[in-house]
């Protein structure tokens, strides 16, 4: 466990970044987490890109209350559990979300390889069930609705947000829990663009496998993230964006997933582009591709219904 101080939650509560605040996840203390000597790292070229993060954080956006949908998402930028393209599939996306009177919460979470956490591959799925049981417990006061909280990942935060999606009531290890620990981490609906699904060899990300489970994972452990496996009645209708020639992360994820879906009666939708490769976030200047969020914007229209 790690404390954090009083004025390092006091600096996280009011920092204004883009005009917005951002709040430490863990207020108290940080599950899963121990010392270390490593500091986190932002490096900006085109894009920020955030790494060895220490305290996980959400980055809140929230639109006029005479605009507001009653809408919310929890981003996962992707980053290949090694980095978080913060921007790019973050704030630019909360922003976009923001313009069509959906709140969006840009989250921050740790890491496997950043060294500050016990069990690795606990970490980010202990971040993200904890933002989606914060915005679901201040939902009055950021005027939402309770059952319209939904999560959003790129690449492998769609693995994290896929894996929030068919594991959020599993098991936990967390000693000091809070009354925010009492709320559902059901997040109402999945938004997975370019998602990383499986572990297994044929079709995963050799990346995103290594830095969350290690090099040599049991087969337990593989089937255990392999999202297309872990489907059932519960799991949240989805949306889903991929590319055909995405040689990253192949659209085979995408599609493995929506026939899990599709066989346990979920709704969903799925979007293949025959172009766009990986990466493109809000396909800004790629022809057609970029109208893919005018797609989900009419899905989350119709999601609540």
């Amino acid at each position: 466990m790690k404390k954090i101080t009083l004025s390092l939650i006091f600096l996280f509560a009011f920092n204004i970044s883009y005009g917005q605040k951002v709040l430490p996840l863990w207020p108290d203390e940080i599950p899963n987490s121990q010392q270390t000597d490593k500091t986190e790292i932002h490096e900006i070229n085109d894009i920020l890109r955030i790494g060895q993060v220490q305290v996980p954080t959400l980055e809140i956006y929230l639109p006029t209350k005479r605009h507001s949908t009653g809408q919310a998402v929890v981003i996962c930028p992707g980053g290949g559990y090694r980095i978080l393209a913060y921007d790019w599939e973050g704030t630019n996306i909360a922003k976009w979300l923001n313009s069509k009177g959906i709140a969006a919460f840009v989250l921050k979470y740790r890491l496997p390889i950043s060294g500050s956490v016990v069990t690795p591959h606990q970490a980010p799925l202990q971040d993200a069930k904890r933002a989606i049981r914060t915005v679901r417990a201040n939902a009055e006061e950021w005027n939402l609705s309770e059952n319209k909280i939904g999560v959003m990942g790129f690449s492998a935060g769609g693995h994290l947000a896929s894996t929030l999606g068919t594991h959020f009531n599993r098991e936990e290890t967390i000693d000091d829990k809070d009354s925010i620990d009492t709320m559902s981490a059901r997040p109402d609906f999945m938004i997975l663009v370019y998602p990383v699904i499986t572990m297994k060899e044929s079709f995963t990300h050799q990346g995103s496998l290594n830095n969350l489970l290690g090099d040599n994972p049991d087969d337990e452990m593989i089937e255990y993230y392999s999202n297309e496996t872990q489907v059932t009645e519960e799991t949240p209708p989805t949306f889903l964006i991929h590319a055909s020639d995405d040689t990253a992360v192949p659209v085979q994820n995408s599609l493995m997933f929506y026939k899990a879906l599709n066989e346990n009666g979920i709704s969903s939708e799925m979007h293949i582009y025959p172009e766009g490769g990986h990466g493109f976030a809000l396909g800004l200047g790629k022809g057609h591709l970029q109208g893919w969020t005018d797609r989900l914007y009419d899905w989350l229209q119709y999601v609540d219904k």
